[in-house]
């Protein structure tokens, strides 16, 4: 063996490989095997299927699998010998992979949209959705996704419906339940699209202050003096803070509420991706709490996937309010997310999309502390910022190709410190150019870096 050169060890198995791969782009290919040899999941020295093998079994084109392969050897990640077939290479010492980066304008810094490369294929599961039963039934869910989301939920639901998307279910149950011109209590800061909803709707927000562990307590209270029909929050991996709210603060909101007849909506939009169960008020309130589920982060939107469990009362308004629009969610569909929820493989992938989700927020967050900004990690898809001048950083980021969002736009009004939101879903896994990202950052928000210090 010639120095410098790796052992060879067994190749990966086929299968294994397979359902470790999402997206079955070229570019998906190659960022689901990055992140494989990357988390040590896939170590230096191992072949790798060849071409056509691993085109078979992916159902794709030999060509696909060629251009992922020329992406992973530009990035110093695997090599080609006449003898030793395909292998995993050590991480170069040389030029970084962030050579190839091309550019911020091409990634997602301001909505948070998941990285279609740990999204899990849909192939099987349409497949097995096809293959279901389909009885005439006015069921709105089907049988088989109540089943498989069911052991999951965080209480006993009185009923079930579905919508398409989370955006649409939290629509939907703020709908049911508020006509125009009523108050919801909303969480503050909350996700921009939900302030849009409720405004487009006409029903006015009255906002409910939240600090590192969730909404608070005395801060529901005062918003119940505006009597509002709903509150809404989230109950995990919250957008923008990234806080879950503990058992002891949902407790706390219970012993709030206990005594109204105010609807609790919970929009768990980061679903079997959040790094914990978290809790809900439902476990205390199950006849005013209706949980709103989106799996369209971790399973893409292909699927429209969302479910709604909770007040049979809550359920069937929402059901009414659902007859004025699309009515019907395509059993097909809701059993092809059945089956992901129930594949193993699926769950493996889930895994790793959530380790490598939450890699990219702590690097990121640690980059920008090192540059002097007080950021959490949390979890989900974004990091809350603080900078001393939103619109001066938005203008200056804008200039260099950078679009993040505008924190203000998470407050019902006025806001207090102000900040930005970035997305951190479809950050590159090579720390340098996240490390660039913060320097950058920084000097649009004019602040000084610790690092100069």
């Amino acid at each position: 063996m010639a120095s410098g050169e790796l052992a060879t060890t067994a190749p990966v198995g086929l299968g294994w490989l397979a359902v470790r791969i999402g997206e079955r782009t070229a570019r998906g290919i190659a960022g689901a095997v990055s992140g494989l040899i990357r988390d040590g999941e896939v170590q230096p020295g191992t072949r790798l299927p060849t071409v056509r093998a691993l085109a078979a079994e992916l159902s794709v084109s030999p060509t696909t699998i060629a251009e992922a392969w020329a992406q992973l050897r530009a990035a110093g990640l695997i090599g080609t010998g006449r003898r030793r077939g395909t292998t995993v290479l050590a991480p170069p010492a040389g030029l970084p992979p962030a050579r190839m980066f091309p550019g911020w304008q091409s990634v997602d810094l301001e909505h948070g949209s998941p990285d279609p490369a740990l999204l899990p294929p849909l192939e099987d599961a349409v497949a097995a959705g096809v293959r279901s039963e389909r009885p005439a039934v006015k069921e709105p869910i089907s049988a088989r996704l109540r089943a498989a989301v069911k052991p999951e939920w965080p209480f006993a639901a009185e009923a079930w419906t579905v919508a398409a998307g989370g955006q649409e279910g939290v629509s939907l149950a703020c709908r049911a339940v508020a006509r125009p011109g009523d108050v919801v209590a909303v969480e503050e800061p909350t996700a921009p699209w939900l302030l849009r909803h409720l405004r487009a709707a006409r029903i006015h927000v009255v906002p409910v202050r939240c600090d590192e562990t969730g909404p608070r307590a005395d801060a529901l209270e005062a918003a119940l003096a505006h009597r509002p029909v709903a509150f809404v929050y989230q109950p995990r991996a919250q957008n923008p803070l990234g806080h879950t709210v503990a058992a002891a603060r949902v407790a706390e909101l219970a012993a709030v509420l206990a005594h109204t007849d105010t609807a609790v909506i919970e929009a768990d939009d980061f679903g079997p991706l959040a790094a914990s169960a978290g809790a809900s008020l439902g476990t205390h309130l199950p006849g005013q709490v209706l949980l709103v589920r989106s799996y369209c982060t971790a399973f893409g939107t292909e699927l429209r996937s969302c479910v709604l469990g909770g007040s049979a009362a809550l359920v069937e308004r929402v059901r009414a309010q659902r007859a004025f629009g699309t009515a019907w969610s395509s059993r097909v569909l809701q059993d092809a997310q059945a089956f992901l929820l129930t594949d193993p493989g699926t769950d493996a992938l889930v895994h790793r999309a959530r380790r490598r989700y939450a890699a990219r927020r702590t690097v990121l967050a640690e980059a920008l502390r090192d540059h002097g900004l007080d950021v959490a990690a949390g979890d989900g898809l974004t990091l809350w910022v603080p900078v001393p001048d939103e619109t001066r950083t938005l203008v200056t980021l804008a200039a260099h190709g950078v679009s993040v969002g505008a924190g203000s736009r998470s407050f019902t009004g006025r806001s207090g410190a102000p900040h930005i939101r970035v997305a951190v879903g479809q950050l590159p896994d090579d720390p340098a150019p996240v490390a660039d990202l913060a320097g950058m950052i920084a000097r649009a928000a004019g602040v000084r870096s610790r690092r100069s210090a």
